[in-house]
Formats: C-alpha cells, structure tokens, sequence
C-alpha cells in the first residue's frame, strides 16, 4: 500500500466547508495516471488535482474526478494554487499553468488580506441542444413551464463543455433533483456533458447569476458546489445571449452552492478584443491535510 498526502482546499470561499472542494497532490510527479485516479476516488470529492513538471508553463496540473480525468477544472485550479503559494512553493504572481484544455494564464494578487486568483479561460464555444425539453426539465425533476423560454438552452465551453439551462424563477432551484443517469439519453449530442440549471434571479441582490451543476455520470458525483468553470460559461453566455449590449470590460457575479449548504461566489470578467475574452477569480481557504492509502 502507498500513503498520500493530500490538501484538502475549499475554492470559491473564504471560510471552510463552505466552498467548493478539492483535494491537492503536490507531488503528482510521483504518481501514475492509474495512481492518479485511485487516489481521486479514495478523496472522494468531486476533483482532485495533482500538481506536475511542465515543458510549456511553470507548471502543469492534472485533474481527476473519482471516475476519469477532466481536461479543465476551475476550483481545483483555485484550491491547487493556494495550495502552492501557502507551502511556499509559488513566488511569483502572474504564471502560466498547462492544463489538457492549453496553457492558461494565471494571476495572483492580495485583497483586503485574501489571496484572490484570477484564471483565464479559453475562447467561448456554444453549440446548439435539439433534445427534449421536457426529457431535459424532467432529468432534474423540474417541468417544461419551469424553463426561461426566452433564452436557449445551450452546450457551452471555455475549456469544459456543460449544459446551460435557463431556469425561470430561483424557487425551482431548491426543488431540482438530478437524476444523472438520465442525462446520457436526454443529451444527445453531447452525452458526457455536465448540466447546469442558472437563473437571473439572486438570493444576494450584489450577485447576477445563481446557479447550481450537476456532474456527468462517468464522473462518479453527482453535484458540484460552486463550478468555476462554468461559470466563465455562464459570463459569455450573458454576454450573447441575455445583454449583448452590455458594456465591456465588465465582472459579473455568480452565486453557486445555497441549496447544498455552501456558499460560494465566482466573479467572471468579461472582455472583448477579437472574440469573447474570459477569466474567473475568487478566494480559497485550506481545510485540513489528509492521507489516504491505495494499492
């Protein structure tokens, strides 16, 4: 049996367990793929991320659901660089991570005396969903008459694909259950997508957006407490889709985890040059240090 030391990091908040978590490999260098996804399924939380030596960037950072390997992950981007810089293993405050989604810029500075981290995502893509609506409302046990019928339900992507579904009102948020294994047959042109119900309106009125996500069945979860990469979806989508008038640069705020008592915000900067340009930021806060065993 090999022992892991693992940082249990809870991105998108300043107070612990009421993040989003993630558990931090800082030697993932000595590890294997396989390694890597035993080690993810013994944490147990939605990812783990393993931090390895890259050709490209300064670093390279390896996620693992309990299931498979992700190509992006927002809070366990978060959670791996406040790992780093609080075991003094990361100096500098702008960097370059290499993730299977490219090589992502990153930038670190104090704020009113947090850490806050701001991660670039990569271009926006949307792609139409021709499913059924109501197949689709039913998989999160809501109704048909339960969607925003004035915006479209779309795939969206700024490293990860997920399905953006416009809910009309925040009370359905507390009512949804996921059926997971649902989604495969519902999405049809993207059946590994995750699904992610968001709502114009706010428990908090400084907020823009709330949302909630629920995870692909081959990720081995079922929901996501606060989804940084998502919500970088979800500042592009706004932009196309709900305000195209809006004025840029502009930061707006997602609210994600209340109904799964967590309470997290991501804020999405949104810009424009040649095409949609979007980064996320937020805070982490370090939980505990955990060892697990695998074979």
């Amino acid at each position: 049996m090999v022992k892991v030391s693992i940082k249990h990091i809870d991105a998108f908040s300043s107070i612990p367990e009421k993040g989003n978590p993630a558990g931090v490999v800082l030697n993932g260098e000595d590890y294997t793929e396989k390694q890597m996804l035993a080690i993810a399924a013994a944490v147990g939380f939605n990812e783990t991320a393993f931090v390895v030596p890259s050709n490209v960037a300064d670093f390279r950072i390896s996620y693992f659901t309990p299931g498979h390997e992700m190509n992006l992950c927002g809070h366990a981007t978060m959670a791996t660089v406040y790992a780093l810089r609080m075991n003094g293993l990361l100096e500098k405050s702008a960097f370059t991570i290499e993730t299977n989604a490219g090589v992502l810029p990153i930038q670190i500075h104090e704020e009113n005396n947090q850490l806050l981290i701001n991660m670039q995502h990569a271009k926006p893509l949307f792609q139409s969903f021709g499913g059924s609506k109501s197949d689709l409302a039913a998989s999160i046990g809501l109704r048909e008459e339960d969607l925003h019928s004035e915006y479209p339900i779309v795939y969206g992507s700024t490293g990860i694909w997920t399905l953006i579904i416009p809910i009309k009102e925040l009370s359905s948020f507390s009512k949804m259950t996921p059926n997971t294994e649902e989604f495969p047959k519902v999405l049809l042109e993207m059946p590994k997508a995750s699904v992610h119900p968001i709502c114009f309106e706010v428990r908090d009125h400084e907020n823009d957006m709330h949302a909630r996500h629920f995870s692909s069945p081959y990720s081995g979860t079922i929901e996501d407490a606060i989804t940084g990469t998502a919500s970088g979806v979800m500042g592009a989508y706004y932009k196309k889709y709900v305000n195209k008038d809006i004025s840029l640069p502009a930061t707006l705020i997602v609210e994600q985890g209340h109904e799964i008592n967590k309470d997290g915000r991501v804020y999405v900067h949104v810009k424009e040059e040649e095409q949609l340009d979007i980064s996320i930021s937020g805070t982490a806060v370090y939980v505990k240090d955990i060892e697990v065993e695998i074979g």
